[in-house]
């Protein structure tokens, strides 16, 4: 079976392959030779995934999935949230963490939590899926693993960060995981 993952982040593509069962074929971006910017201007991570994923499937007619994520900053009201990508304005996650520990700076609430939210055209019917962790955010980077905000984030029971663990061990317990298992608990159903 092959799908079309609307992501041209090679991070994210991998992370994606690795979880999935090896007969789902994933088909990147830029596998199939898509390089325009697809504007994501939704208020949700449910609109954001979803623009991306109809996008791609009216112009290939396939099975097309997207994702959206967002780390949710208690003290910050839910920020970065669905502008956790270009949260400081530059598309930089370096960027991105700076501004978030600068904002945080003092504040002894660091509680927060990513959530994916997957948009999935199967079979030209739309469904929804998610995953979650809880967590917080520490004052310095640690670790090299990773993307995005991992080298700051902590989830709930562990004492490393997300970019302290490997590939694997975030695999088993990360927010896009448990939406990818949810995906695969679907394809299993349908």
């Amino acid at each position: 079976m092959e799908l079309i993952f609307a992501s041209n982040n090679e991070n994210k593509v991998n992370e994606i392959r690795a979880v999935l069962p090896s007969e789902i074929k994933i088909l990147s971006l830029n596998d199939i030779g898509f390089h325009d910017e697809i504007e994501e201007n939704g208020d949700t991570l449910e609109e954001n995934s979803r623009i991306k994923a109809e996008t791609l499937h009216k112009l290939t007619g396939k099975n097309v999935f997207a994702d959206d994520t967002g780390l949710f900053v208690e003290a910050l009201k839910g920020a970065p949230g669905i502008h956790s990508s270009r949260y400081a304005g530059t598309g930089n996650s370096a960027d991105n963490i700076r501004k978030l520990l600068k904002e945080l700076e003092g504040i002894a609430n660091r509680k927060a939590f990513f959530k994916t939210v997957i948009c999935l055209f199967w079979k030209d019917e739309i469904h929804f899926l998610s995953g979650k962790i809880e967590g917080s955010i520490i004052e310095q980077i640690k670790g090299a693993e990773g993307f995005g905000y991992d080298p700051v984030f902590v989830p709930d029971n562990y004492e490393q960060t997300f970019a302290e663990m490997n590939q694997s061990q975030k695999n088993k317990i990360s927010h896009r995981a448990k939406a990818v298992e949810n995906l695969i608990r679907f394809f299993e159903n349908n």
